[in-house]
């Protein structure tokens, strides 16, 4: 006999006062009006132990959510951005009233069976990973591949903030240059203001090699004050959030048509740039966007200001005078640089007067501040290509 039973029965039947019941078996008088009360509305089913599940759920996922939740991965899954329970909760804000945690959502597609649980892993929060204090303060530059329809292969060069990871740039070529590295780090400069120090790997477009010096980007580098920093060989890691990117980028372009050109993969780079710094939460940031990251804080700046000028860059072919051309203060100028570079192709960096012509692998050939007066810039003395070869012990 139940302990309810025993109780309804010794004060219905035997006459027993609550109070000596509640006494002698350490229970409250409360509970054996609640008892009696029970048993006459229900009788002795009344007195069986109820569930103590609560009548309703305040927290409870709503059917009409949970597909929102399972309809949002899918979108985000076909248009190659991440899906993750992160990502599906930033989207779903607009969408509903109140948006699920970001474990619920996890347990919705765990039985949904969108997700396959891991093995527990080493939790993120417990490396030991560098990030800058502030936008600007570091920036990461790398070179990925793409390929095109018909096989041939594309160069994307991404450019990234390592404190916010604002993407300032990703521009496809067909080989990355010299002067299309400057060229896409002083446009992003010009953009966003320049950083103090800028990190990549030991490629030949950014690292010189020891016997030629340095190579275009860390001259320019040198001459704008900012920290040129270079990863160890074989070390990839030092570079590990641009090399995260490229991660994030080609599985959005796996997702997108093939690109039939270089400016259809263009278009396709514009598209993801916009949806990852506008769009995109990341986790490093707080769940911010990188645009929001960037502009919440105060900007680094590197330890020489740049002087405030007007960049340009021009490619020309070296005529058979060895001489290329440029427009400047609306006239036409002809620049020397000797007829031993005829016919080859150069790229002329232009900062207001100051102009430097390097060749197809960037180096210096000649670095001259224009004569206002004069339409021919003579070569003179500042034929530096051949300065450069003598000094490092070149034929």
């Amino acid at each position: 006999m139940g302990l309810g039973r025993y109780v309804v029965e010794a004060v219905l039947l035997e006459g027993r006062s609550p109070t000596e019941i509640a006494g002698s078996h350490g229970i409250s008088r409360s509970w054996i009006y609640e008892l009696v009360r029970r048993f006459r509305e229900g009788g002795y089913e009344a007195l069986e132990p109820r569930s103590r599940r609560p009548h309703s759920c305040s927290h409870q996922v709503s059917a009409d959510v949970q597909a929102a939740i399972l309809g949002l991965r899918q979108e985000l899954i076909a248009a190659g951005h991440d899906a993750g329970a992160r990502t599906i909760a930033h989207h779903l804000q607009p969408l509903v009233e109140q948006v699920p945690s970001t474990a619920t959502i996890w347990r919705i597609l765990c039985r949904q069976g969108q997700i396959t649980p891991q093995p527990r892993k080493r939790p993120k929060s417990s490396l030991h990973r560098f990030q800058a204090a502030l936008p600007n303060e570091l920036w990461q530059l790398d070179i990925t591949y793409w390929q095109l329809t018909g096989g041939r292969h594309a160069e994307i060069l991404n450019l990234i903030d390592d404190h916010s990871r604002l993407l300032l740039a990703s521009d496809a070529f067909f080989t990355v240059k010299a002067a299309d590295v400057v060229e896409t780090f002083h446009l992003a400069g010009q953009s966003h203001g320049f950083p103090a120090a800028l990190l990549s790997d030991n490629g030949a477009v950014f690292a010189g090699r020891p016997r030629r010096g340095k190579v275009l980007l860390e001259s320019e580098l040198q001459r704008l004050g900012i920290a040129c920093k270079h990863s160890l060989p074989n070390h990839p890691q030092t570079c590990g959030k641009v090399e995260r990117l490229h991660q994030t980028l080609k599985r959005f372009l796996d997702k997108q048509a093939p690109a039939r050109s270089l400016a259809h993969l263009q278009l396709q780079l514009d598209a993801f740039r916009t949806y990852y710094n506008q769009v995109r939460p990341h986790r490093a940031t707080g769940g911010q966007t990188p645009l929001a990251a960037f502009n919440a804080r105060l900007k680094a700046r590197p330890a020489l200001a740049p002087p405030p000028v007007h960049f340009r860059v021009r490619r020309d072919r070296v005529d058979a005078e060895g001489r290329v051309t440029l427009r400047y203060l609306s006239r036409l100028r002809h620049i020397a640089v000797g007829k031993a570079y005829k016919r080859q192709r150069v790229t002329l960096l232009v900062a207001d007067d100051d102009v430097r012509v390097v060749d197809k692998d960037g180096f210096l050939i000649r670095q001259l501040t224009l004569d206002p007066a004069r339409n021919y810039q003579p070569l003179g003395t500042q034929n530096v290509h051949h300065v450069l070869r003598q000094a490092s012990g070149m034929s």
